[in-house]
């Protein structure tokens, strides 16, 4: 099994180095969050030597997931405005706009362009009806990384080495769980993400 560590970047993806790409990540974020972030990229390597997905491709989608994170809200308000997004967005806050205003950093900032690795980072907060495998295992690693602590963390991890498309129907069912009992909005498209992957099965 290959470390994160130990990924090789081809130049397929990116033309950084895993180390580049790495220095500019952290240099978008706080501490905790880059060592979120380094979990999430363990967990997704991992995963992606189980479903035979590019480790290369699960390393960047990982490492660039919370790009936008930690950047200014006004700055992503204005993102969603400018680069035509859905507008609902503009409702919800910053824990939802990082995903689809991440996409867009990356490529802008990054030049990574590869459409599998930008929905991962565009999909990993609320999901969507249709996710790929590496999508999948981003949505998934986000979740499940060593360092998150919740009831059912463990279920969801053994879900993910399992079968990738339960540990995405555990999770977004969860997730929606808890934003109820919080009586807390909730994103259209993550209803749209539970009925395909939950409701339906």
């Amino acid at each position: 099994m290959i470390k994160s560590t130990d990924v090789f970047y081809s130049s397929d993806y990116t033309q950084l180095t895993r180390d580049e790409l790495i220095k500019k990540v952290q240099s978008q974020m706080s501490e905790i969050r880059f060592k979120h972030v380094l979990g999430v990229e363990e967990v997704a390597v991992e995963l992606a030597q189980l479903y035979n997905v590019s480790i290369e491709a699960a390393s960047i989608a990982a490492l660039t997931h919370d790009y936008a994170k930690e950047r200014n809200p006004q700055e992503m308000q204005d993102l969603i405005i400018s680069e035509s997004l859905d507008l609902d967005l503009l409702q919800y806050g910053s824990e939802i706009w990082h995903g689809p205003v991440g996409a867009i950093l990356v490529k802008k900032e990054l030049r990574i362009e590869d459409e599998e690795i930008v929905n991962a980072i565009r999909y990993h907060t609320v999901g969507s009806p249709k996710m790929g495998l590496l999508e999948q295992i981003i949505y998934v690693a986000d979740y499940v990384e060593p360092s998150r602590d919740f009831p059912g963390v463990d279920e969801a991890r053994k879900l993910a080495k399992s079968d990738l498309a339960q540990a995405v129907a555990f999770e977004t069912k969860h997730t929606l769980q808890y934003l109820i009992s919080k009586q807390r909005e909730i994103y259209p498209k993550a209803i749209e993400t539970y009925n395909t992957w939950v409701a339906k099965n």
